[in-house]
Formats: C-alpha cells, sequence, structure tokens
C-alpha cells in the first residue's frame, strides 16, 4: 500500500538503513513521519536534514529504545502510525559476539516489542528491516535477527490462523551486507 498522506513509524530512524528509509519516505507525501530512535546526535542530525530538505513535511523525532514498551507506548498512542518499518538493531558483528545479551535484548525483544504495539494499536503492515546474514547464520548478530525474523513471520501466521486476534500484516525483508557495517 501506498504511504501518501499516512502516518508512519521508522525504528532505528537515525541509523544508516533507518536514516535512509526517512529520506524515501519523506518524498513520497507522508502524512506525518514519526522518527524513533535512542541515538541522540544522529536523530538531531537527520531532523536538521530534514527540516531543510522537506520544509513542508510533518515529521517528529521521538528519543526512544525498543527494549522499553512504555516508551513504545507512547510513540504508538501518541501518534497512531499506520504503518511502522522496524530498522533499530544492533547490526555490527564483533560487536555483538563480545555482547551477546545486548543484541538478544534489542534484536530480538526489541522486535517483540515493536510487533506486539503494532498489534495492540492496529497498525496496517510492519515492515521488519532484517539482514542476509539471517540466512544460515553463523555469528550472534546473525542468529538474532534470524530469531526476530521467526518470530514476526509466526505472529503473521497465527493472525492469518485465527490463533491470535489482529489486522497486522507482517513483512520481513533482507538487505545486503553494507560496506563498512
Amino acid at each position: 500500500e501506498g504511504v501518501r498522506g499516512r502516518p508512519i513509524l521508522v525504528t532505528g530512524a537515525a541509523g544508516s538503513i533507518g536514516s535512509e528509509l526517512c529520506r524515501q519516505l519523506a518524498g513520497f507525501g507522508v502524512g506525518r513521519l514519526v522518527l524513533f530512535d535512542n541515538a541522540e546526535t544522529p536523530m538531531h542530525n537527520i531532523r536538521l536534514e530534514l527540516e531543510e530538505r522537506h520544509p513542508g513535511l510533518t515529521f517528529t523525532p521521538v528519543i526512544g529504545d525498543v527494549r522499553m514498551p512504555e516508551r513504545l507506548n507512547h510513540a504508538f498512542a501518541t501518534y497512531r502510525p499506520q504503518i511502522v518499518f522496524h530498522a533499530a538493531a544492533y547490526k555490527h558483528v564483533p560487536l555483538m559476539e563480545e555482547n551477546p545479551c545486548e543484541a538478544v535484548l534489542v534484536n530480538v525483544i526489541g522486535t517483540r516489542n515493536v510487533a506486539l504495539k503494532c498489534l495492540e494499536y492496529n497498525v496496517e503492515k510492519m515492515v521488519m528491516i532484517s539482514t542476509d546474514k539471517a540466512v544460515n547464520p553463523t555469528n550472534i548478530m546473525g542468529c538474532t535477527k534470524r530469531l526476530a525474523e521467526i518470530y514476526v513471520q509466526s505472529l503473521g501466521l497465527a493472525i492469518e490462523q485465527g490463533t491470535i486476534e489482529g489486522a497486522t500484516k507482517f513483512v520481513t525483508t533482507r538487505f545486503g551486507n553494507v560496506l563498512g557495517s
């Protein structure tokens, strides 16, 4: 479905993939673009860029963490997004090998938190941004992203089968390896 005139939320909006999604969405005439990220300086930078490039765009930066359901709740309750692009993730393979608990908290639990808010607030569609490293994963980062994919796909299947009530359509897309990531 189109995004024109609709409220859209992007998690990880200040990151490499999330910020590019925001740039693209800004050009499509969205109704409101909600940028959700916990990184203050990158959020400030994307805000300045969007204000300069798209003066007519209605957008709201929200500092928050996908690990915290109550902050997600604020964003969903206040802005009522119809489509959510979930790009928030830890993605640096060596760092996640050294900090596996954080990879699980952000990539798995964070994804679950976002998906459950999508269900609770009757979001039409959640697009989960995954990675090619989730294919036959050989590292912690890839494993956590694969787990997140399985969770989201299972939730979508449960809705289709009527096991869980909800109308959200869950879509997963894998981005290929990005130089320097």
